[in-house]
């Protein structure tokens, strides 16, 4: 298991407040890596510096190995990272289909449909007349098609039923991929052995309080060592 990105030292500020006081994580290939944290924790900051759409003050991001802290969002988009934020992560004035087409434009939506066969029916619908967990659907399986390299996703199952929200994260920890998703809990289905290894690390107050494997953390949890 090898770190495929990560942050090291990084301290992000909105203004005069600083979100991120020096983080370091890291998230491997292949595997589903946890950002867990209350709101204000700094986990949706932390996966925005992975995404590049915040730029850390000090320290930085690396990926494979190489420093990408001054690479724009879109260049690391061409590289194979995909991030579908917690807001406006569809289009809403387009459809379903044109959602999709615009992942892949070949119109090869197989594995949207493996993932989400919920989408077949929505295909002419405006995406803003979806519900919020419809949307989420949209989202993912419009990132999935992408085929990334790293996927970062920020609480990609909310709004979703108790059973599609299991099965995308049983989806998402088979997926040959860097998967970091920000979660306010720990997804019950990423608790169990899979067969990609599962990492947590756990933000309180933009700081790192924890970092293991999810079977450690729920551990912790359990018996009241958090």
């Amino acid at each position: 298991m090898s770190a495929e990105i990560g942050l090291y030292g990084a301290r992000v500020r909105y203004g005069p407040l600083e979100a991120l006081h020096g983080v370091d994580l890291a998230a491997p290939y292949p595997g589903v890596t946890v950002l867990l944290g209350r709101n204000g924790s700094g986990r949706t900051t932390a996966l925005r510096a992975l995404a590049g759409t915040v730029r850390p003050a000090e320290g930085g991001v690396r990926w494979r190995g190489r420093d990408v802290t001054r690479l724009p969002a879109h260049e690391r988009a061409a590289r194979g990272l995909r991030f579908v934020p917690d807001r406006q992560a569809v289009f809403g004035s387009l459809t379903v289909r044109e959602n999709l087409e615009l992942a892949a434009p070949e119109g090869e939506f197989a594995p949207a449909f493996d993932a989400y066969p919920e989408l077949r029916a929505l295909l002419p619908r405006r995406s803003a007349t979806l519900s919020g967990g419809e949307q989420r659907m949209l989202a993912v399986a419009a990132a999935l098609l992408a085929r990334p390299r790293v996927l970062l996703l920020d609480e990609p199952a909310q709004g979703m039923s108790p059973a599609v929200s299991a099965r995308t994260y049983e989806l998402l920890s088979t997926l040959d991929a860097t998967v970091v998703t920000a979660e306010q809990r720990l997804p019950p289905p990423l608790r169990t052995p899979s067969a990609h290894p599962v990492l947590v690390h756990e933000l309180r107050r933009g700081a790192v309080v924890f970092s293991g494997e999810a079977a450690e953390w729920a551990e912790r949890a359990r018996t009241g060592r958090h």
